[in-house]
This record gives structure tokens, sequence and C-alpha cells, in this order.
């Protein structure tokens, strides 16, 4: 059974930044190729960023390229988001996921994290 916990949501204001943390409990983290989501009201969910298992890999939706940062721990079993330069329009709720190997899919998700950025 592969969980995904969440963290490092919140409010901040506009310019401001966060942490996003994923932490990966069973399974073999190291294996998987791990990616955020977010998902904002009356919206559906869209790509923000992955990076594959090795960390050698990474690659960033438009929106967000030159400001938010994905990193991983293999030692830790945690996968960061860190996000700079905030936008309102960067609320929604954050989903991490792990991508399986065998599959190509990212088959395990967390439960999310909500991020409120006010203007």
């Amino acid at each position: 059974q592969v969980q995904l916990v969440e963290s490092g949501g919140g409010l901040v204001q506009a310019g401001y930044s966060l942490r996003l943390s994923c932490a990966v409990a069973g399974g073999t983290f190291s294996t998987y190729g791990m990616g955020w989501f977010r998902q904002a009201p009356g919206k559906e969910r869209e790509f923000v960023a992955t990076i594959t298992s090795s960390g050698g890999y990474i690659y960033y939706a438009d929106s967000v390229k030159g400001r938010f940062t994905i990193s991983r721990d293999n030692a830790k079993n945690t996968v960061y988001l860190q996000m700079s330069s905030l936008k309102p329009e960067d609320t929604a709720v954050y989903y991490c996921a792990a991508q399986d190997r065998y599959s190509g899919q990212y088959d395990y998700w967390g439960q999310g994290t909500q991020v409120t950025v006010s203007s």
C-alpha cells in the first residue's frame, strides 16, 4: 500500500513563497517518478511539475516555470515543491502523485493541500 501525504499549504500574500512537501510511505520511493498537480475551484486538475526517479529530468508547466522548483530526497522518501513569487491564480488544492515505473501512470495520489494566495 503506497500512501502519499502532502503538507505545507496555507494562506500567503502574493509575491511570497511556500514549500510543499509530500512524504511517501510504502512501495519503493526511489523507483517512482513524482509529480505535482493542482486543482482550482471550478477547474480541472492540471499538471504543475514532474521529476524522474533519479531526479535527472525535471519538467514544469509554463505557468509556473521560473517560479516553482520541484526536488526530491530519496533518503527521506519525500518530494518537494518550492513555490516563489506566488500569484492569486496559483490558488488551488495541490496534489502529489507517484508514477509507477511499470504502468507509466500516476497510480498513487495524496489527499491534497490547500494553497491560497491573496492579492
